[in-house]
């Protein structure tokens, strides 16, 4: 798992957070805010597998330094 990948990962489960916590407190703003965390994590995680594939066609699916 690559950089892009844990870091669109952590980003989506933080808008989820973030949406239902704007949902509990009744704040329309967070809710809209923690869905573009959500969308933006989403991006994230769909970038670095983009990158991991590439990286694999070009490796042959070796890893190393």
């Amino acid at each position: 798992m690559n950089r892009d990948q844990v870091s669109g990962i952590a980003r989506n489960l933080a808008g989820i957070v973030q949406e239902r916590a704007g949902k509990i407190v009744g704040s329309r703003r967070q809710q809209i805010r923690g869905q573009e965390r959500q969308i933006e994590g989403h991006a994230r995680k769909i970038l670095g597998d983009a990158r991991a594939r590439v990286k694999e066609a070009f490796t042959g699916g070796r890893t190393g330094a």
